[in-house]
């Protein structure tokens, strides 16, 4: 056998790191802070907003520039929030941080990703995901799946000297590879870099909010220019004055805070997953999990735990044959070498290597490591009396014929929820295209798995929240039904055994949307009945920690890996459970409930401001009237019927599954609204104008009193079901706005005053016929939900 190569030396490692020849990657998870900055404070509502404050500035008194203030405030809490955000992020990545073994000085070291300097020896096991680009240096078995690269399905042999490409992973054997591409040169890092940033992109809900605000650009700019001409028109005599009610127009237009509060969500759900051992790895997936209607989950390491017991050793063989106890014997010692021949053994074997200890005699010719796509691993022995044989450990309904006697007790032990693996000895090499032909059966090794204690629970809540869970496993299709019927998972009494699945799509899609367990499922399987799911309309978040889970992790809405699973899995997957705690899982989708929620909750009273301001305005231009309020009376009924119960509503639990058509859903409810609430503010307005057409301090607090009045009633209509915090919160915005009416030094401030008692109560009365209206809006919402059938969707080919 060949002398493991040393690797670099310490020199050699020094001269490289001196001549830059270091694997120098960005980090993945976050944005720079001036990234952060830059995104919050170079907004083009930032800009509109930035230059009226100026105007105003000029023109005075400072009270009608407070909205600039409240800017600069939202700014700065959208930075902060974002900045632990991405604290949160960046601490939990380098937690979650594999670290490849590279060998140096003829000994194995774990270094970070960017410790790798060009010519360094990187070791490969199963499930290692490649991180540079190289040269294959030693290779026993290795199979490297490179479908993430180029798209091929089946895993490529490798062997010494051939090209290993970054962003691959190891399925199968073990090898070494010498590092020939490294850092921002390396096949896949600009790929990564680009795939890894923290970004609020390919998101339904940030291309809604980014398609209103277009649309409201639109209109913002004729809208502006006409009210900037009919307000010189009206008030020639006091330019100042015109461009301050100007500005009072045109400033409630725009839906600030809208992106503000968006950002925030984002953040702080970010934040609070954070402290739950959870890493966000890419931000939209807390909005893609707001909408998983179907959950798959991979058995093993989700709904079991990863180490396994040995339970029985069953000889296949008559045991009381007179070498009945030589033969138990020798099955031992085989089962030892097999262990000990994986350097990197998977949970079955470990169990195997805990219950055998390998014994000497036993001489290690050729081996061949489990792959999830073959079902079995292997070794060629020579025993302790010089005779060679293959040796195979795998699934026995994979390596016996069918009808075999012995599946019958396969079967038996499966139902019980067990895991059986068969031993067989048999003459073909194991690189022959079949090695288990002429299998002889020696004994089926029987081993019990560890059910996660929080398992059960946690499937009693996706059920409970009307998410549909499917086990999809590579093991046994009764075992794994077995084990899901104890955890109470419907329909876990009619396994599939995923070797039955039909080729068609359309049909393979009509079995997986009918059933829950599949057994015996390839990694190529696993991928297609994820797009089976997605064929017919629904948001599938897939979990797995191995190596096989990867091909469904990447094709899923949601890929939710185990910290402790292989590199690869980790690396595909948008969500990592650091704590490999499945019952974390809950919490992150109503985590991301939350957030979804509650952003289209506070879109609409942002909305309902934009459309009763435009309104106002076109109403103004057509009548060629003073326009109702100054910019102060806009900050203050922004600030109590939007802003301060945004916030509080923004961060509110929610627990409602999002659904599709976020634009359509927010743009039904708030344009009538804020066509109501601004018609309401303009006849109050009309009606006091007659009265006194000069005196324009009434006019304008009789309106003000009326756009209060109706946009607490839909701040109160947005704000069920009603909690006591939640009606504190509407009596407490009530309550501010009547401090505002009469303590004397804010009314001078806010220059509201309401004279008389006819257009008070006038104002009233027409709030109270808008607020009417409004009830009836919603209750029509209610009983016509906007409920589009689901449009299928294609997964994109790969």
């Amino acid at each position: 056998m060949t002398a493991p190569l040393p690797g670099l030396s310490s020199t050699e490692v020094a001269e490289r790191v001196t001549r830059g020849e270091v694997n120098d990657v960005p980090v993945r998870s976050s944005r720079s802070a001036a990234e952060i900055v830059r995104s919050n404070v170079l907004t083009r509502f930032n800009a509109i907003i930035g230059c009226l404050f100026a105007v105003i500035v000029v023109v005075g008194p400072p009270q009608d520039g407070l909205f600039g203030f409240v800017i600069i405030a939202n700014t700065g809490i959208g930075i902060f929030q974002e900045l632990r955000a991405k604290h949160t992020l960046d601490s939990l990545a380098v937690v979650g941080e594999s670290r490849p073994r590279v060998r140096r000085e003829g000994r194995t070291v774990e270094l970070t990703n960017g410790e790798i300097v060009l010519g360094d020896l990187v070791e490969l096991g199963s499930g290692d995901k490649v991180t540079v680009d190289g040269e294959v240096a030693e290779a026993d078995g290795l199979e490297i799946d490179e479908s993430l690269l180029t798209g091929e399905a089946d895993p490529v042999h490798k062997r010494p000297g051939d090209p290993v490409m970054s962003g691959s992973f190891v399925v199968a054997g073990s090898g070494a590879f010498t590092t020939t591409r490294v850092g921002r040169e390396a096949y896949a890092a600009q790929l990564a870099e680009e795939a890894s940033r923290f970004t609020l992109v390919s998101s339904e809900l940030r291309t809604g909010i980014d398609t209103i605000l277009r649309y409201i650009t639109w209109m913002l700019l004729p809208t502006a220019l006409g009210l900037i001409l009919s307000q010189l028109y009206v008030e020639r005599s006091d330019v100042a004055e015109a461009v301050r009610r100007m500005v009072a127009g045109i400033v409630p237009m725009v839906p600030e805070g809208l992106v503000l509060l968006t950002s925030v969500a984002f953040a702080i759900g970010v934040i609070r997953l954070g402290r739950r051992q959870c890493l966000v790895q890419e931000l939209p997936a807390i909005e893609g999990l707001a909408r998983v209607d179907t959950v798959c989950l991979d058995k093993t390491g989700t709904l079991t735990e990863g180490g396994m017991d040995v339970a029985e050793l069953r000889m296949l063989k008559d045991p009381d044959r007179p070498d009945g106890d030589a033969a138990r014997a020798r099955v031992e010692q085989v089962l030892g070498r097999l262990g000990s021949a994986d350097p990197r053994p998977n949970a079955s074997l470990q169990a195997i290597i805990d219950a055998y200890p390998a014994q000497s005699g036993w001489e290690l010719l050729q081996a061949a490591q489990f792959s999830s796509a073959r079902k079995w691993s292997g070794a060629s022995l020579r025993g302790p009396d010089g005779e060679t044989a293959s040796w195979l450990l795998g699934a026995p309904d994979v390596l016996l014929p069918s009808g075999d006697p012995a599946l019958v007790e396969v079967d038996e032990l499966g139902a019980q929820g067990l895991r059986v693996l068969l031993l067989g000895r048999t003459a073909t090499p194991l690189d022959d295209a079949d090695p288990a032909v002429g299998l002889e059966p020696q004994a089926l090794l029987v081993l019990r798995q560890r059910l996660r204690p929080d398992a059960a629970r946690t499937l009693r809540y996706f059920e409970q929240q009307r998410v549909s869970a499917k086990v999809i496993s590579g093991d046994n299709a009764v075992s794994v039904g077995a084990v899901a019927g104890s955890l109470g998972l419907p329909g876990a009494d009619d396994p599939i055994d995923a070797r039955t699945l039909p080729d068609d799509r359309e049909a393979l899609a009509e079995v997986v949307e009918r059933h829950s367990v599949f057994g015996r499922v390839t990694p190529q399987q696993k991928r297609d009945l994820v797009r089976g799911l997605q064929s017919r309309g629904h948001h599938v978040a897939m979990t797995g920690d191995g190596v096989n889970d990867v091909l469904a992790l990447k094709d899923a809405d949601i890929g939710v890996a185990m910290g402790a699973g292989s590199e690869a899995t980790r690396a595909v997957a948008q969500i990592v459970l650091l704590d490999n705690s499945f019952s974390t899982l809950p919490l992150v989708v109503a985590e991301g409930r939350r957030v979804i929620g509650n952003i289209e909750r506070v879109a609409n009273l942002f909305l309902v401001k934009t459309v009763y301001s435009v309104l106002l305005a076109l109403l103004v231009i057509i009548t060629r009237v003073p326009y109702p309020f100054l910019p102060r009376h806009s900050t203050v009924l922004s600030g109590l019927t939007i802003g301060i119960p945004a916030f509080f509503l923004a961060l509110a639990p929610n627990n409602e599954r999002a659904r599709t058509g976020f634009v359509r859903r927010v743009l039904r409810f708030a344009v009538p609204a804020g066509v109501i609430a601004g018609s309401a503010a303009f006849t109050t307005y009309l009606l006091a104008r007659a009265d006194h057409a000069t005196a324009q301090v009434p006019d304008t607090s009789v309106t003000t009193l009326t756009l209060f009045l109706v946009a607490l009633w839909a701040l109160a209509i947005i704000a069920r079901p009603y909690t006591w915090w939640r009606v504190l919160l509407v009596l407490a915005m009530g309550g501010c706005f009547a401090l505002v009416l009469v303590v004397p030094w804010l009314k001078r401030f806010f220059q509201l005053s309401l004279e008389g008692w006819r257009d008070p109560w006038t104002a009233v009365a027409v709030a109270v016929v808008g607020g009417l209206l409004l009830e009836l809006v919603w209750s029509y919402l209610r009983h016509h939900p906007d409920t589009p059938a689901a449009a299928p969707r294609r997964p994109a080919e790969g």
